[in-house]
């Protein structure tokens, strides 16, 4: 049976804090790389198609981590399993600051991906340690954190390649998972699944869940289908800053700033989740994401209407996540990570390839075609929730699957 890991509210408080920033930290590796592509492009004298290719490695990096490593999260104890993959973290990062060559930065970036699932690993943890019914609002916090370091890597690493050169971030980097490392070792809980299962057994579970849980098929794919539209805006739209509004790196870091606001609905979201309206708030953020990819096309010629559109993009990708996590962690308590590992590998699969298919886009035909097929892809997303919806409705067990999320 699993331990129990905390018990008083104000341990739980320090620990979500510690949790929060843990996984923002960490998770800012894989968005480091967005806005240095046309510096990276340069300096490895590569195309910049080519270059996207490495926020495209990073991310399926990140998707094999999740495959390969997240569900031990179900298996080991999670101190010890997110404190050890750092020190890996740490080494690729070293090694993606000095490589000398395209195809060894690539091979690093995508070791920094695959490692970096540490952050992953720690949201199941947090869901463990939360009260029941308070379980969307804590982990909505420690997504605060992640996702604060998802919207202000670019920012960061823009600003530190301004003064010091684009290799810089990544040593930085490297001594931070160090210090996180060690942070989580003094200020974590030990928590022991209490599994006795093998890791092939483990793994072989992870399909009896995709077929067992349609709720966690759904989320996957609308969320994946949101991340390829916010990997499209964002990969893309430094190319276009640079070109179309002549910003240099430290304003285009500035520009980045206005994703942050995103980060205001990871707990807006648990915390309506909580209540019961995960399902048409999930409807709305999907149709929010298709609207603003057609602003970001239609004002791209205008930086505040650009940059008006990024932060509808964010806040309809991050609320649409909190509402599927707030779902998916409520499905089996006992397989939370590996709930996760299908979810979130999911994700970035989808990330990955919009990715590198707005690269070629960007390079073929400009901002316009990133742009609408950016929008296409949650438009896809909100067929499915409608259908989903229909079904709902005419089908009694779909409708209490509907009715517990409302």
């Amino acid at each position: 049976m699993e331990k129990p890991a905390v018990t008083a509210p104000r341990s739980l408080r320090a620990v979500t804090v510690v949790l929060a920033f843990a996984c923002g930290a960490t998770v800012a590796n894989l968005y480091y790389a967005q806005p240095l592509l046309d510096e990276i492009s340069s300096a490895f004298r590569v195309s910049q198609g080519n270059a996207a290719l490495v926020v495209t490695l990073t991310q399926l990096g990140y998707a094999l981590g999740m495959v390969a490593l997240m569900p031990l999260g179900d298996l080991l104890e999670n101190r010890a399993l997110a404190s050890r993959t750092l020190l890996a973290t740490a080494i690729a990062l070293v090694v993606a600051g000095v490589s000398p060559g395209f195809g060894l930065f690539l091979a690093a970036s995508v070791l920094v991906g695959m490692t970096s699932v540490v952050a992953q690993i720690l949201i199941p943890f947090a869901a463990h340690l939360a009260p029941e019914d308070q379980r969307g609002r804590f982990v909505g916090t420690v997504m605060t954190g992640l996702l604060l370091g998802i919207l202000l890597a670019r920012t960061l690493s823009s600003l530190v390649a301004a003064a010091w050169g684009w290799r810089t971030i990544y040593l930085i980097s490297a001594g931070l998972m160090l210090v996180v490392a060690v942070v989580l070792v003094r200020a974590l809980p030990r928590r022991h699944p209490g599994r006795s299962v093998t890791y092939p057994q483990l793994m072989r579970s992870i399909g009896e869940l995709i077929r067992s849980e349609p709720a966690l098929r759904r989320r996957a794919v609308c969320q994946a289908l949101l991340f390829g539209t916010f990997s499209c805006f964002w990969t893309s739209v430094a190319f276009e800053l640079i070109r179309a509004h002549g910003l240099n790196q430290a304003q285009i870091g500035l520009f980045a700033l206005v994703g942050a606001a995103g980060a205001a609905a990871a707990p807006i979201a648990g915390r309506l989740g909580d209540r019961g309206h995960g399902w048409i708030g999930s409807g709305i953020a999907l149709a929010l994401a298709v609207v603003a990819l057609i602003v970001a096309d239609v004002g791209a010629g205008n930086l505040i209407v650009l940059a008006l559109a990024g932060v509808l993009l964010d806040l309809a990708v991050q609320g649409h996540q909190g509402f599927s996590q707030q779902e998916i962690y409520g499905l089996r308590a006992d397989a939370r990570a590996r709930i996760n590992t299908v979810f979130m590998t999911t994700i970035f699969v989808g990330g990955a390839i919009a990715s590198a298919v707005s690269g070629a886009l960007y390079d073929a035909v400009g901002w316009t075609g990133v742009t609408l097929f950016g929008a296409a892809l949650p438009a896809i997303g909100l067929v499915i929730w409608a259908w989903s919806t229909l079904r709902a409705r005419r089908g009694p067990v779909l409708l209490t699957e509907v009715s517990a999320n409302r």
